[in-house]
């Protein structure tokens, strides 16, 4: 299995207005042989927002059961309501961009061998392909009782799993850690997985195909290119500036076309990279994470960490450490 190669680089390439992807952020989920994936339920308000671009060698499939999400995929964005089902491929780099702060979404890999396995007639041959070309995210909604059976699903497979906050916090397969998803039944969880890939996949062919997206603007994907660089540094001044364009302008269409101010964006980012910082070991406490991850202050620190999860830091991260 490829190491984990989770960290923070820059993920564009800026030449004049035209941006792509600098490199293949590969990101190992270290899965353990016994298990044919794992399966949680992500909610903005235990998990960290982890916002780099990444992909993996496993099938990642999504179901939302509140709020909202919005992804980037090839410089579109897509975002999802309840109902959504969505799926990436192991060649398709991803970003999650944004969540409303009551976003709740179940998240389930497969990995390459049980797809092999599971998926040997024409029906589901699609699901075996490492690269499935320009097809954006594949999505649809579903009909009421459809996503009433998978959510069903999804939660009788997650009974006894791991503790919920622990999984968020770690995002399933340990961020920048040792953490291992584990499960009390790994033949319950495989069996369940396998059902789960196939009546879903069954579910996305017989449901309309949907490819509603936005692309983003140059100018959008050029500011999160050089935020991506340096999210501490750059103030909406500078950005404006490299981008080109005015200031007002480029707050409005980074808002319009990302889902929030430009300085959410950035804190979330900041956010993220503390819950690095904060897990690796490498910062003894708190405020040497806070400070590592592009915070001024423990004040702006304690703020956009309240409006994240509702809480403050200390109190969060200290109800953590006892459980």
């Amino acid at each position: 299995m490829t190491k984990n190669l989770f960290y923070w680089p820059s993920v564009f390439l800026h030449s004049g207005i035209n941006l792509s992807y600098i490199v293949q952020v590969l990101v190992s989920l270290k899965i353990d042989p016994q298990y044919d994936g794992f399966l949680f339920l992500a909610e903005s308000v235990r998990n960290p927002p982890i916002l780099v671009s990444h992909r993996h060698l496993e099938v990642e499939l999504n179901l939302v059961v509140n709020g909202e999400i919005t992804y980037v995929l090839d410089g579109r964005s897509y975002t999802f309501g309840r109902g959504s089902l969505l799926w990436f491929f192991p060649s398709q780099e991803h970003q999650n961009m944004h969540r409303t702060p009551d976003a709740q979404y179940y998240v389930a890999v497969f990995t390459p061998d049980m797809i092999q396995r599971a998926c040997r007639s024409a029906t589901y041959a699609d699901l075996g392909k490492q690269d499935v070309g320009d097809v954006g995210i594949l999505h649809c909604i579903l009909e009421p009782a459809r996503f009433e059976l998978l959510e069903r699903m999804m939660a009788a497979i997650m009974e006894g799993s791991m503790d919920a906050d622990l999984l968020n916090r770690e995002a399933g397969f340990g961020v920048d850690s040792s953490f291992r998803f584990q499960h009390h039944d790994p033949d319950a969880l495989n069996a369940g997985l396998r059902h789960l890939v196939l009546l879903a996949w069954r579910y996305q062919q017989a449901a309309e195909a949907r490819a509603d997206s936005l692309k983003l603007h140059p100018s959008v994907r050029q500011a999160l290119a050089l935020i991506s660089e340096n999210p501490e540094s750059e103030s909406l001044g500078e950005l404006a500036k490299k981008c080109s364009i005015s200031e007002a302008y480029l707050s409005r269409i980074f808002r319009k076309q990302v889902g929030i101010p430009l300085s959410q964006y950035k804190n979330n980012i900041r956010l993220g990279r503390f819950w690095e910082c904060y897990a690796d070991g490498g910062s003894t406490n708190m405020t040497e994470a806070m400070f590592e991850a592009g915070f001024g202050s423990y004040a702006q620190f304690y703020k956009v960490f309240r409006a994240q999860y509702g809480r403050g830091p200390r109190h969060l991260l200290r109800s953590r450490t006892e459980a």
